[in-house]
C-alpha cells in the first residue's frame, strides 16, 4: 500500500494534524490508531476545562475529542483503529499490524503523533514490597471513568502533576479519602487552577518537598512512610511519618512515546525527550513531522491542537510543493529556561512563530527576554512556574544577521 500521508496516532494531535493536512489539499491520507477508538487520553478525561483557549468554552475531554473526530469523519479521513505500528524506517516505510494481518505502507510523508506514557513506580526506586494497590494516576483514572471501578478507599498520591491533582478530586468525589499529595519539588508540577480546584476546594493537603520512602503491605498496601527532602532531593532522617492507606497513585511525570522515532534514527532532544524540529515541526528526516505530547509534554490540549495543525499544514506544503532549502537559525534555552520548541527556525520565514518553553523555577514578577543579534524583545508575566508552559511570538525574518536566538526568563527588577 502507498499513501501520501500517514499519521501515527489518533489522539487530539493526530486528528488535528490530519484535518489540517486535508484542508490544505492532501486527500490521500490515513490515521493509524492502536486503541479501539480514536481520541487518545481524552476519552477518559471526563472533567471539564478543555477548550478554554481554543473554543472559548469549557468542555470535557470526550467533548473536545468529539469535535475533531467529527471533523475527520466529515472529510472522510480514513482512521484504522486497533492498529499497532511496529516500525518506521528513515525511508518512511510504516509497518503495522491489526486483526487483518501485518502490512507495510510506503508513505511520502509521516506525522508522528503517538502521545506519551506515564513514568511508573519502577523508575522511582522506592523501598518495600509490591502489593496490590499501586497504580499510575492515569491507570486509576481509566478504572474509575471508563470501567466504573474504584481502586481504593484511602489514598496517598505521589507527585503533583495535573493527572494526580485531578485524580485527587475524582477519588474524593467517588467517596475515597485522599490523605495527602506528596511532591518532591518545592513547587507543584501542575496548573495553578488544578491546585485550587482539586486540592484547595476539597481540603486535600499538598506536602511540598516530601516523598514516599517506603511502602508497607504484602497482599495489599497497608501504609506508606513519607519524609521531607533536602535541597538535593534526599530524605531527611528523623522526618519520617507513617500514613495508613490502601492505595498509592503515582503522578511522577510523562515520557514521550518515541520508540518508533528512535528506530527511524531521528535525533531526540535531551530535555524534552522528543524530536528536534523546526518551526514547521519537521524533524531532521525530510518529510517526517512530529506534534503533540510525542514532541514535548503539554499541559493544555488546546496547545496540542494548535501545534498539530502547524505540522499538518507543513506536511501538506511538503507534499504538494516539494521540499525547499532552508537556512536555519538555532533556538537556545537561556537563563531559567529548561527547553524550547521548536529548536530551530527557518531564518527566511515571514510567518509569526510561537516558541513554546518551560521555566526551571517559579518566579513572581518575571520578564521573558528574547535576544537574536540586534533584536530584543521583552514580555512581562505576573508569575511563571515549571508546571505551566509559556509562549512567546517571533517573526524569523526580523532576526536577519543573528547567529542564534536565545530565550531567558528573569525576575523583574
Amino acid at each position: 500500500m502507498r499513501k501520501q500521508l500517514v499519521v501515527i496516532g489518533g489522539g487530539p494531535a493526530g486528528l488535528a494534524a490530519a484535518v489540517a493536512a486535508y484542508d490544505a489539499g492532501v486527500r490521500d491520507l490515513v490515521v493509524l490508531e492502536r486503541e479501539s477508538e480514536a481520541g487518545g487520553i481524552l476519552k477518559q478525561c471526563v472533567h471539564n476545562g478543555f477548550g478554554l483557549t481554543r473554543f472559548r468554552e469549557s468542555m470535557t475531554g470526550p467533548e473536545y475529542a468529539r469535535r475533531f473526530l467529527d471533523e475527520a469523519r466529515a472529510r472522510r479521513i480514513g482512521i484504522l483503529t486497533n492498529t499497532f505500528v511496529t516500525r518506521l524506517t528513515p525511508e518512511k516505510r510504516v509497518s503495522y499490524v491489526n486483526e487483518k494481518g501485518a502490512f507495510c505502507c510506503e508513505a511520502d510523508a509521516v506525522i508522528l503523533a503517538m502521545g506519551c506514557r506515564e513514568r511508573s513506580k519502577g523508575a522511582l526506586n522506592i523501598a518495600g514490597t509490591r502489593p496490590a494497590g499501586l497504580f499510575s494516576a492515569g491507570t486509576a483514572q481509566k478504572y474509575v471513568n471508563i470501567y466504573g471501578h474504584l481502586p481504593g478507599k484511602r489514598v496517598v498520591i505521589l507527585g503533583s502533576g495535573d493527572i494526580g491533582l485531578i485524580m485527587a478530586r475524582r477519588m474524593t468525589l467517588e467517596g475515597a479519602k485522599v490523605e495527602c499529595v506528596c511532591e518532591i519539588m518545592p513547587y507543584s508540577g501542575g496548573l495553578g487552577r488544578n491546585i485550587a480546584q482539586c486540592l484547595d476546594d476539597f481540603g486535600i493537603p499538598l506536602l511540598l518537598e516530601h516523598t514516599i520512602v517506603s511502602v508497607e503491605g504484602r497482599e495489599r498496601v497497608e501504609a506508606v512512610v513519607i519524609a521531607r527532602v533536602d535541597e538535593k532531593r534526599q530524605p531527611i532522617a528523623g522526618t519520617e511519618r507513617r500514613v495508613e492507606c490502601d492505595t498509592v497513585l503515582f503522578s511522577v511525570g510523562l515520557i514521550p512515546e518515541n520508540e518508533l522515532t528512535k528506530g527511524a534514527g531521528i535525533a531526540l532532544d535531551g530535555q524534552t525527550k522528543g524530536c528536534l524540529v523546526d518551526d514547521g515541526r519537521e524533524t531532521e528526516i525530510e518529510g517526517v513531522f512530529a506534534c503533540g505530547n510525542v514532541l514535548h509534554v503539554h499541559d493544555l490540549v488546546d496547545f496540542v491542537s494548535e501545534e498539530a495543525e502547524i505540522a499538518g499544514r507543513s506536511a501538506a506544503e511538503y507534499l504538494l510543493h516539494g521540499a525547499r532549502a532552508k537556512r536555519y537559525l538555532p533556538v537556545l534555552a537561556g537563563e531559567n529556561v529548561s527547553y524550547i520548541v521548536p529548536q530551530r527556525l527557518d531564518a527566511d520565514g515571514q510567518t509569526p512563530v510561537q516558541l513554546y518553553f518551560r521555566v526551571k523555577s517559579a518566579l513572581r514578577g518575571a520578564v521573558i527576554s528574547v535576544e537574536a543579534g540586534d533584536f530584543r524583545k521583552s514580555v512581562k508575566r505576573i508569575a511563571v512556574a515549571p508546571g505551566e508552559m509559556e509562549r512567546v511570538t517571533v517573526v524569523p525574518s526580523q532576526l536577519s544577521g543573528a547567529a542564534a536566538l536565545r530565550v531567558s526568563v528573569f525576575r523583574e527588577e
